[in-house]
């Protein structure tokens, strides 16, 4: 197989950027999130990043040596979460985050999380 050939076959990691290509602050994302009990579903924290738009992101780290060795925006309604439940998690956010632009995932995210990934 070339080389050309070996590359086509591979898919790149999503990779997260802001939009103004700025990167996250990650450091600061797994210290406000790591002792939230609810943040941790399976191996991973997951947590809300609005949107300035309508457009709402589930994020996902996965830590590793007490830093973060992955980091990605995952597509929620693979997960069976709505747009709707999205909104919902936004608009009664109780502030925890002092992170603006960060949302801890709500109660009913986090009980549609649990059911898909802490069986695994």
């Amino acid at each position: 197989m070339t080389i050309i050939g070996m590359n086509a076959e591979r898919e790149l990691l999503p990779r997260y950027a802001m939009p103004d290509e700025s990167e996250p602050e990650y450091e600061a994302i797994l210290k406000e999130i790591q002792y939230q009990r609810k943040s941790m579903i399976g191996s991973a924290f997951f947590y809300i990043r609005a949107g300035v738009t309508d457009r709402h992101c589930l994020c996902r780290i996965i830590p590793g040596g007490g830093k973060i060795f992955f980091h990605e925006i995952v597509d929620h309604q693979k997960y069976g979460i709505s747009d709707e439940d999205m909104e919902e998690s936004v608009k009664y956010d109780t502030g925890t985050f002092t992170l603006p632009g960060h949302i801890h995932i709500s109660p009913h995210i986090e009980k549609k999380l649990r059911a898909l990934l802490d069986a695994e």
